[in-house]
């Protein structure tokens, strides 16, 4: 766990400053304070709400472990043991409500004062003066920033909610703050709707039995681990309160210099660090990442340096390795004092540069020297001694109150059936389901997998039967071994025992599991820092002007050689979970006699963050600042951007082409047209130009729409982040460490910011992610061609549909339902939809005869190639103004090979359906569109599993992922210029079995493609 994901914290105030969140008074310097940590308003990151030790035990839920502390350890013996003994429930008096157990005083009953109370299990509001309770809420974002919140029910909804509450049935209405002053009749209809409870004495409440105290022979008894802990807390204090009283910082300082280790910021960090290398000796410097300083952290060391310019080092170590701390000679008396050393200054050159001049004889005036200082009684006694630091035993899970508690376990969604094994069937039950898995008794479709041996394969006992007559894979009991680690799907073909089986994915089960009322309630609470929707910018300057500024009507962006200072900045830490921008610019004033630098800054996709607006009367100075603050920020000078080398823990610059102006290009093409097309061609034209559409694809992705609105996104971004994906696909085929994985997810997340809301960001280290990933940029670069095509029909005074048209440089024509080529249309779609995509059914709405301009000519090479098929391809509806203008295209080179069954090249089906699945439509958005291609496949190079193609075999023209279930061939049309058309029904192919369920057909030039028809779908789902 990082420091900054701990829920909680402790530390001796360092100041008498802070004040408490509960009595608001102050917190004491020196006494011992607790937080709990809350995101800030104000920036992408915690911040801690401090409260007296009394106090904080009043405000605080869901304090399970000490494990839950930042700073624990560091604390004096004395205060760890009164802290774990109020956690645990084992001081003299406490009842260990701080640990979970529910308290009575967390809820409340009274008449509701006015009518504006909404129910939290209903979301209807309360009427006034009808009974209501509540439960108080201690753990959201709002109740952790402004203190508990009163969550309000209708007593029906309490009831029904009662367990997600923690209103067990044997607590007792009677005892809840608030029921003495209900109503007789209300009291009796209470007790009748909750039950009486058990007669005992509350827990929590004013009548609470002490714990039976414990002998006090038996309190001393201290196990071996603790003595040695507590032995090691007080040398350790021992050493730190003697270097507070009798060293300066500076000496402390010079100290860490002398022994060749980093000097921390803040007194607190610089004694400790003094202090651990007294007591255990110097650290040597990480020997993963070879430059960065281990530090003491809770379980361990862990290295503060960085294993690239993206991502800090991930090494941790209980023992590493040191040398002897030495102290010089002269920081025993006042010789050191006097400063014998080089000096060097500190000051600035300039606002860029930082001075390097230094002397050993600088020129001084008269110096005194504090007597405390003249003898240093615990430097000049200092002898090293060769010692190990000992650490408390790290939890088997680490508790964190303050991520999410739903951890995705591997084996979620699937079924298992147990045959004979080596381990015994209870102890592999008890495997899968503690990695989320569930067990059956007998096999059926949606069983995931089937554990068993070779020898019961080869016998084909029942339970093997089964498994083959409903196409499941056999597997090794290993398998459970690797699934923690390794995607359980990619695991399948490693570690099965037999020749079929189709693609497990499809068995994995996704329930609709009902929310808790407290992950509702924890829904509502975050929204109060979702991102507001995107705002309209008004360019001015070759830039947009941030409306922020409130400057876009009466400035503009200053330019230097026609380039405009105007950068957006991002960054992305997942260990720390940050996902944070900056953005800067210089503004001018439209009359010229004015100049000011306005920043933004925050976390991506929330209201969190802040602004700044400094005004200047000289273009020099406000130049000055900007650089000041690009530099500041990034670690680059500005003058040096086109050459921009990232630096560890700065921000990275992402590329937006605002280009001229940044207007809505929204152009409503759902109105009346005057356009001359049939009615049939407008209608797809306005479907695949609908900019709604094309954001609701980008939130689909998680892309920042702020930061990336569509139309601005750089091809070059993009195109970056296509090799970060194929670097990361790289590390899963080579076993990647999580440092790698790390690295490579900041920096695609940095390139293409994505909105995690709160979320913490997910790593980019398996299959399916970096497919998902993949698939997402490709849209992207279908959107982005989309828009241009917006924009470019911009201003023209013709009709909008028919501009649009017009730009897709594609004839279009409406077949007409009667014709032969219409109805065969749908008979191959109705013959050819799989048995296995039965969560839909097809109607074909309208079918257009397209001609791409310059296709034919492209595809005259291939005309006469024998084996010319009449062939099925699906898209989004926002990837097809990319591919009527541009035609279907082959993946580009940076893009990663995860995904590409047989290679990279363009993919077709001869089942409707199976093409279908890849238009995205849903039952809100149920219209698709597909097309029909005549694909020239020549001499296919067949095969019966994934196999990754490069280059084909000689001879051979396209590729073919042989199916278990084709369209009859008997049944097949051939046209009069020789394309087969495969429109029969499914049926069982003949010949061995093979790993895919239906064809797939594979080319990898696309001059063997021609587009002939184009679908019009209407996809009635089911459920």
């Amino acid at each position: 766990m990082g420091d900054s994901e701990y829920p909680f914290k402790a530390e001796y105030a360092k100041s008498n400053r802070a004040s408490c969140k509960k009595c608001f008074k102050n917190i004491g310097k020196d006494s011992l304070r607790l937080a709990i940590m809350v995101q800030s308003p104000h920036f992408d990151g915690k911040t801690p709400n401090w409260y007296h030790y009394n106090c904080f035990w009043e405000r605080v839920r869901g304090l399970l472990s000490v494990n839950q502390i930042h700073n624990f350890d560091a604390l004096r013996w004395d205060d760890q043991k009164k802290i774990k003994d109020k956690v645990s429930g084992s001081a003299d008096g406490e009842d260990g409500a701080y640990s979970g157990e529910t308290n009575y005083k967390d809820f409340l009953i009274d008449y509701a004062k006015s009518g504006a109370s909404v129910c939290r299990g209903c979301d209807s509001k309360i009427p006034k003066q009808e009974v209501r309770l509540a439960k108080k809420d201690f753990e959201s974002q709002r109740a952790r920033m402004y203190g508990p919140q009163n969550m309000w029910y209708h007593q029906d909804c309490f009831v029904e909610n009662r367990d997600d509450l923690g209103f067990s049935t044997e607590m007792q209405p009677d005892q809840i703050p608030g029921y003495k002053q209900l109503a007789k009749e209300d009291k009796e209809t209470l007790i009748e709707k909750l039950g009486k409870g058990v007669k005992r004495k509350a827990t929590g409440g004013t009548e609470a039995t002490k714990p039976k105290k414990v002998k006090k022979e038996k309190e001393k008894e201290e196990k071996p681990e603790e003595k040695k802990l507590r032995e090691q807390s007080e040398m350790l204090w021992a050493i730190r309160d003697k270097l507070s009283n009798e060293v300066s910082n500076n000496a402390l300082k010079g100290l860490l210099e002398y022994n060749n280790q980093d000097v921390p910021s803040g007194n607190d960090n610089l004694l400790d660090r003094v202090t651990d290398c007294m007591a255990f000796g110097l650290l040597k410097k990480c020997p993963e990442c070879k430059e960065g300083q281990l530090v003491h952290s809770k379980y361990g060391y862990s290295c503060r340096g960085n294993i690239s310019a993206w991502t800090k080092c991930q090494y941790r170590t209980s023992e590493p390795e040191r040398d002897k701390f030495e102290i010089p000679e002269d920081y025993h008396d006042v010789e050191y004092f006097t400063g014998k050393s080089c000096y060097r200054c500190t000051g600035n050159f300039s606002g860029f540069t930082a001075c390097s001049y230094t002397t050993v004889t600088p020129e001084r005036k008269p110096f005194k020297i504090p007597e405390e200082y003249l003898d240093a009684d615990c430097l000049a006694k200092y002898k090293y001694k060769k010692r190990t630091r000992v650490f408390p035993p790290a939890p088997k899970t680490a508790v964190n109150a303050g991520t999410d508690a739903n951890v995705e376990l591997p084996l979620k969604g699937m079924t298992f059936v147990i045959g004979k094994t080596t381990k015994s069937k209870a102890e592999l039950t008890k495997e899968i389901k503690d990695l989320g898995g569930t067990v059956a008794t007998a096999v059926d479709e949606k069983t995931f997998a089937v554990f068993s041996n070779e020898a019961e394969v080869k016998k084909n006992l029942k339970v093997i039967k089964e498994a083959k007559k409903n196409n499941i894979q056999v597997v090794k009991e290993d398998f459970l071994e690797e699934a923690m680690k390794v995607d359980p799907v990619s695991l399948i073909d490693k570690h099965k025992l037999c020749d079929w089986g189709d693609d497990p994915k499809q068995r994995i089960q996704k329930p609709k599991i009902r929310k808790s009322i407290m992950e509702k309630q924890r829904e509502k609470d975050e929204k109060m820092f979702s991102g507001a929707e995107k705002t309209k910018m008004k360019v001015k300057g070759g830039a947009a002007v941030d409306p922020d500024s409130g400057l876009e009507d009466t400035a503009h962006l200053l330019q230097d050689k026609g380039e405009p200072y105007n950068v957006v900045l991002n960054m992305v830490d997942i260990q720390k979970g940050t996902n944070s921008y900056y953005k800067l610019q210089i503004l001018e004033s439209d009359k010229g006699k004015l100049f000011w630098v306005f920043r933004a800054w925050g976390r991506v996709g929330t209201t969190i963050g802040g602004n700044k607006l400094d005004e200047f009367r000289s273009k020099d100075r406000a130049i000055d600042n900007f650089t000041t603050v690009y530099y500041e920020k990034t670690g680059n000078e500005w003058s040096e951007r086109k050459d921009f080398q990232k630096k560890p823990r700065k921000f990275y610059p992402i590329e937006i082409d605002y280009g001229a102006e940044d207007e809505d290009i929204e152009v409503d093409l759902s109105g009346k047209s005057n356009s001359k097309l049939a009615k049939e061609i407008q209608d797809i034209i306005r479907l695949i130009f609908d900019v709604e559409s094309m954001k609701k694809a980008m939130l689909e992705f998680e892309i920042d729409l702020k930061k990336m609105p569509l139309g601005k996104l750089s091809k070059k971004q993009i195109e970056d982040a296509y090799k970060v994906l194929n670097e990361l696909q790289h590390l899963i085929d080579t076993g990647g460490s999580p440092t790698q994985y790390l690295d490579a997810s900041n920096r695609f997340y940095t390139l293409i910011p994505h909105d995690f809301g709160l979320r913490k960001p997910t790593v980019l280290n398996t299959v399916d992610i970096i497919k998902s990933k993949n698939d997402m940029l490709t849209n992207l670069l279908d959107i982005e061609v989309a828009y241009s095509l917006l924009k470019g029909g911009k201003g023209s005074e013709s009709d909008p549909i028919d501009v649009h048209y017009q730009s897709l440089k594609t004839d279009m024509e409406v077949l007409n339902k009667e014709s032969l080529e219409f109805k065969q249309i749908v008979d191959y779609v109705r013959n050819t939809h799989a048995a296995t995509h039965n969560q839909y059914q097809l109607e074909v709405i309208d079918v257009l005869k397209i001609d791409k301009h310059g296709e034919d000519k492209r595809y005259k090479p291939f005309k006469d190639l024998h084996n010319r098929q009449l062939l099925w391809h699906g898209s989004r509806t926002t990837n097809f103004a990319g591919i009527l203008s541009q035609g279907l295209r082959i993946a580009p080179p940076e893009a990663p090979v995860t995904g590409y069954m047989f290679g990279k090249g363009i993919y077709f089906a001869d089942m409707v359906s199976k093409s279908a699945n890849y238009c995205r439509t849903s039952k809100a958005e149920p219209t698709g569109l597909l097309l029909l291609c005549e694909v020239a496949l020549g001499n296919m190079y067949e095969c019966k599993a994934a196999e990754y193609v490069t280059n084909l075999p000689k001879g051979k023209h396209s590729t073919k992922g042989k199916g278990m279930t084709v369209p009859n061939p008997e049944d097949k049309i051939i046209t009069g210029d020789g394309v087969e058309i495969p429109l029969g029904k499914g049926t069982n192919s003949k010949g061995e079995r093979t790993s895919l369920l239906y064809n797939e057909y594979i080319v990898y030039d696309v001059s063997q493609v021609r587009m002939k028809y184009l679908i019009k779908m209407d996809f009635k789902f089911k459920w």
